[in-house]
């Protein structure tokens, strides 16, 4: 085990986040997601949720400071309702680490799932709660910013 790292981050998430540049996207999917069939690249998360992964990713990848939406997550479909506790604990994770990061966006579903397709990585977790998808945008750390 590397110290400092939180043990939800497996190996190969580490590896992808490593490979990722400026940019790239990752998806961090709810374990309802279609996420074998939207992307070629799939790293299995299940004993973890979003808000554990977040937690655990964002002390290691910087967001995009140059783009308006570094974070997005999927809109319900018309007839479904949100639960406000998915994007709540989203964004505490996000703020620990982040906290000047821009307000998240939703993006109509279908849409969503076809920028999936496009992302680096797709992370299958165990989140359960309904709609608990987010797509990261990597950026470039600034100087001084976590050790550099």
């Amino acid at each position: 085990m590397l110290v400092g790292i939180d043990p939800c981050i497996t190996p190969e998430l580490l590896y992808t986040l490593a490979r990722m540049g400026h940019g790239d996207e990752i998806v961090l999917a709810d374990a309802f997601y279609p996420g074998h069939s939207n992307n070629s690249l799939v790293i299995r998360c299940d004993g973890s949720t979003v808000p554990q992964l977040l937690a655990g990713i964002l002390p290691l990848l910087s967001l995009d400071e140059h783009v308006d939406a570094p974070v997005v997550m999927m809109m319900p479909a018309p007839q479904d309702s949100l639960d406000p506790s998915v994007e709540r604990d989203f964004r505490a994770a996000i703020d620990r680490c982040w906290p000047s990061t821009p307000p998240i966006v939703r993006m109509e579903r279908y849409a969503f799932m076809a920028r999936s397709r496009a992302a680096f990585a797709v992370v299958m977790t165990g989140e359960t709660r309904k709609y608990g998808n987010v797509l990261l945008k990597k950026g470039v750390p600034s100087l001084g910013a976590r050790g550099l």
